[in-house]
């Protein structure tokens, strides 16, 4: 069972992989461009593969708890 305390840290725990997300694949862009940007743009599969993992995360954190019966 869901509780508020463990919805809250759910949802606390989303923000923060979702500020690491945005952080990490800033700076690999920007290391794309300063170094690189003439060639293949690879941190695209940081961004897809990681935003996958990231959207199920987000899948799972937001949503509603489903009722169970207990025998």
């Amino acid at each position: 069972m869901r509780t508020a305390k463990s919805e809250s840290a759910g949802k606390l725990g989303l923000g923060i992989h979702v500020l690491c997300y945005v952080l990490a694949n800033v700076a690999q862009v920007i290391v794309w461009v300063l170094y690189d940007s003439e060639h293949f743009f690879w941190p695209m599969w940081s961004i897809v593969f990681w935003g996958i993992g990231l959207a199920f995360h987000f899948w799972t954190a937001m949503r509603r708890p489903t009722m169970k019966t207990e025998y």
